[in-house]
């Protein structure tokens, strides 16, 4: 009899803890005809409002890796410049991807064409490794440039590591839009 008490309460214990810990992290997700909604029915005092800084960080990336378009150019008409990287990484992302087939495409239709490959890093760490880690950045850009049939010799690598940032502040953001690697005519 004072087994199954004990029991019944440890049972409690637990479903309370899995309840208080599920209702802590919970994150809010909205289905498409609610953001319909609320996208049609904005009114004047929330436009004029300005958006959470949170909310602008959260449009202009996905995880830690810069999505946003301002600082990016061109290679060529309709083709980026450049890809961006999580921290400490050199893995491309999807959309680095995508990006990096539109150059291999333009680079194949442009063969008299030469581009250096240029890897960039944000400006934590140290000199030597953010060098390093560009350069590595650079040769999967160049990697995958070259999985898409642009010869290797048409493409140099060179690191500037943090060298040159892009965006010289000191926050999530900043950071993001220097972790790149940016395709540069060299012709």
């Amino acid at each position: 009899m004072n087994l199954s008490k004990i029991l019944k309460n440890v049972f409690l214990v637990v479903i309370f803890g899995l309840i208080v810990t599920a209702c802590a992290t919970k994150k809010s997700v909205k289905t498409t005809t609610e953001s319909t909604t609320e996208s049609t029915t904005t009114t004047k005092a929330a436009e004029t409002q300005k958006a959470d800084p949170i909310e602008k960080l959260d449009a202009l990336m996905q995880g830690d890796v810069y999505i946003g378009s301002d600082t990016v150019g061109e290679l060529a008409s309709g083709v980026p410049d450049r890809v961006f990287f999580a921290t400490n990484e050199t893995i491309l992302t999807t959309a680095s991807r995508e990006t990096l087939r539109k150059q291999a495409a333009w680079l194949r239709q442009n063969s008299d064409v030469t581009v250096v490959v240029e890897g960039h890093a944000d400006e934590r760490g140290t000199r030597e490794y953010n060098l390093a880690l560009g350069e590595r950045r650079a040769n999967a850009a160049k990697d995958y440039l070259m999985t898409y049939g642009v010869s290797s010799d048409r493409i140099k690598v060179l690191s500037y590591g943090k060298e040159r940032p892009v965006d010289s502040g000191s926050n999530p953001l900043s950071w993001s839009k220097n972790r790149r690697s940016v395709t540069v005519k060299a012709n």
